[in-house]
């Protein structure tokens, strides 16, 4: 996860806000009708265009015979049933087009969701810092100790609970990347805290589990550290017209590349 998250920031920072982070739009509205029209590329020349027409002529013709014969129960029962296996045998068409083009969407969303769907914490702002321990490592919630630069200071005491979790609560004193950092005996493992200043990709969360993937912020944290996630919570970014936040974020890129990719399927000649 490491390595994809670095071959990922590596390849999608330069591309990414090619005018600064200043009109989100551009790259919200840019990337999902590229990604539209991968989708299209991959469907002609991956799936199976004529078993999927094959597949929906048959289904239409079911559908008439509905119609027909809406009053004879047995013909209805026997062309539902028929529908229904079409449609499993045109889904199945479309699966390995889904495949190829699953890891390239989520690498761009992923990548997006980083850069647009958070703002910087404010001057002022008290957020809370949450480590979660791996109970494997065996390491107790009183052995993680907190240290912070100028700029971050302690609101308040830390909270350690009995199912390994810790919570800082911190305010936010100057701008800044402050760098947080978290020991445990030998071990020091640090967290980003963006605050003020020009929109930038802001890190979430840290993790060395599958959804590290989806927070290409930082680094994911290294298999052997004895934390399982290091996050702190952001405010969501305010997009004009478009919605902030990481489902809104989500919901503008499906929207916007199934539009472009219903829009231009017969530039491409694709059968969906």
């Amino acid at each position: 996860m490491v390595v994809l998250n670095a071959i990922s920031t590596a390849l999608f920072d330069p591309l990414l806000a090619p005018f600064g982070h200043g009109p989100a739009w551009f790259d919200l509205l840019l990337w999902p009708v590229l990604a539209g029209i991968l989708a299209l590329v991959a469907y002609k020349y991956v799936s199976n265009q004529r078993g999927i027409e094959r597949a929906k002529d048959r289904i239409r013709a079911h559908l008439y015979e509905i119609r027909l014969f809406r009053h004879d129960p047995l013909v209805v029962l026997g062309s539902t049933g028929k529908i229904l296996l079409r449609n499993a045998v045109y889904l199945g068409h479309n699966l390995l087009p889904m495949v190829v083009v699953l890891a390239p969407m989520l690498a761009v969303l992923t990548q997006l969701e980083a850069n647009y769907a958070f703002a910087p914490g404010k001057v002022g702002s008290v957020e809370l810092l949450r480590v979660e321990l791996d109970p494997k490592a065996g390491v107790s919630p009183r052995e993680v100790s907190l240290e912070l630069p100028a700029g971050v200071a302690l609101d308040a005491p830390p909270v350690r609970t009995p199912d390994g979790e810790v919570y800082w609560r911190l305010r936010a004193e100057a701008e800044g990347d402050h760098v947080l950092s978290l020991r445990m005996g030998e071990q020091t493992v640090t967290k980003v805290w963006a605050v003020g200043g020009a929109h930038r990709k802001v890190p979430v969360k840290r993790t060395k589990s599958w959804d590290a993937l989806l927070y290409p912020g930082e680094p994911a944290l290294p298999a052997s550290s004895p934390l399982r996630t290091v996050s702190l919570a952001y405010p969501e970014r305010e997009l004009g017209l478009l919605p902030g936040g990481e489902l809104g974020i989500l919901a503008t890129f499906f929207g916007v590349s199934l539009v472009a990719g219903f829009a231009l399927k017969g530039r491409f000649g694709v059968t969906l």
